[in-house]
């Protein structure tokens, strides 16, 4: 602002009025030697001084006027920025609701690059892309739901002797496109381990994530999703409640914040090995109809399978459930192993049936554990199951099948009632796959 000016000048008008006076005053008097002189000189002074502070203050006003126009200056580019991205992200979201799938596709790939530009917008293009992929989508008539995500995206009106249709989305051209959102997600949550720590005079290395996007939520809920694969990727909170994943889907040493898939359906092979969930994810009601892998996946929290339905093998082997898992109504139509998996603080397999094998050698229980209703498992596989002392108000219900017998380091295991009898051919130490 300018008003600050004002007091300097009227200072700089006080002094050189003085001076000026002290002057005039000299010329109608007699004047003693060398005063005259001596007060010119100081007059002199004065006014140098004077014109210092003037100068000073006009230095003060251009530096002030420099940096109010390169303020301008910078305000302007920032707006004319931010109306960029937003022309930018708005021409790209029209180009998904377009019929011609190379249109679209241009959209989804400008889409990307704006989110890798301009972290700001990252989360808000992952909801775009996670709604496209939310929309209805009818396969392909005769389409194979298995078949290999790499196939190459060719327009069907460029495949001899068939023609796209006249109006409307060609199913084929349409997968093609749900393919590449679900790539670009991937792409850009997957996440790698860093190098190890290097000494500090010793080169740092380049950052191994230069395109991972940090701290995303999908939201995928009742989504069609093929050949899927979230394996090493981090992500905050994903929904995938009603979703339908068709072809083998990877969620490999993936990292979730919180997970919920509730009601989703798995059409094939379904891989979490070595996964992560900070919060206990919910799969209540989902259907697996390949084999579900849970190999040593950490579930920190409680974790719900209850009314789960597996019509494929089961795999938790070496699974860690930190703070408590729930499976109650849980079907197991194939084998379903929980061979050295940690139940920690409890565990609920309430009215659970097992039609295959149940395998739980080396399992350990530690607090609650309850089977009230489960079924099948008088041929269940305990070798070495370890079972904590229960303390006051732990509450443990075993299948009548099964019996605790203590060890000699003060721990349980579990023997089915009849392995005596039997000459110990029932819970022999079979393993998964044998």
């Amino acid at each position: 602002m300018w008003w600050w000016t004002l007091p300097a000048a009227l200072l700089i008008g006080a002094a050189a009025w003085g001076t000026a006076a002290w002057l005039l005053q000299d010329l109608y008097t007699v004047p003693v030697s060398g005063q005259v002189s001596a007060r010119i000189e100081a007059t002199r002074t004065a006014l140098a001084a004077a014109a210092g502070v003037g100068a000073a203050v006009t230095l003060l006003l251009a530096v002030r006027r420099q940096r109010h126009q390169e303020l301008t200056a910078a305000h302007t580019t920032h707006d004319a920025a931010e109306r960029r991205v937003t022309e930018l992200y708005g021409k790209a979201a029209e180009q998904l609701g377009n019929d011609q799938a190379p249109v679209r596709l241009a959209g989804l790939y400008a889409l990307e690059r704006l989110a890798q530009d301009t972290p700001t917008l990252r989360q808000t293009i992952v909801d775009v892309i996670c709604a496209y992929l939310r929309m209805p989508f009818v396969p392909p008539p005769g389409q194979n739901p298995d078949q290999s995500a790499d196939e190459p995206a060719v327009p069907r009106a460029a495949i001899a002797g068939v023609s796209a249709p006249a109006a409307g989305r060609d199913p084929l051209e349409e997968r093609q496109v749900r393919l590449t959102a679900q790539r670009i997600l991937t792409a850009h949550l997957r996440h790698d381990e860093p190098p190890p720590h290097h000494r500090w005079w010793q080169r740092r290395p380049p950052d191994p994530n230069p395109r991972h996007w940090p701290d995303i939520t999908l939201d995928l809920t009742g989504a069609i999703l093929i050949d899927l694969d979230l394996s090493y990727c981090r992500v905050d909170d994903a929904l995938f409640e009603g979703a339908t994943f068709t072809g083998e889907v990877s969620f490999e040493k993936a990292t979730f914040n919180a997970a919920r898939f509730d009601r989703a359906t798995f059409t094939s092979k379904a891989t979490f090995d070595g996964a992560t969930f900070t919060f206990g994810p919910q799969f209540g009601g989902a259907t697996f109809t390949g084999k579900a892998s849970f190999g040593g996946a950490t579930f920190a929290l409680g974790t719900w399978f209850g009314g789960a339905t597996y019509t494929g093998d089961a795999w938790f082997f070496r699974a860690t459930f930190t703070r408590g898992a729930r499976f109650d109504r849980a079907t197991f139509t194939g084998e379903v192993s929980f061979e050295e998996a940690t139940f920690n603080v409890g565990s609920r397999f309430d009215g659970v049936v097992f039609a295959g094998n149940a395998l739980f050698s080396g399992a350990t229980f530690i607090g609650h554990a309850l089977f009230d209703g489960a079924t099948g498992l008088e041929t269940a596989v305990l070798e070495d199951v370890r079972v904590a002392p229960a303390a006051e108000g732990v509450r443990q219900r075993w299948p009548p099948p099964w019996r605790v017998e203590e060890t000699a380091d003060g721990w349980q295991t579990l023997r089915l009632a009849e392995s005596k009898e039997s000459g110990g051919a029932a819970g022999t130490g079979r393993k998964a796959g044998d």
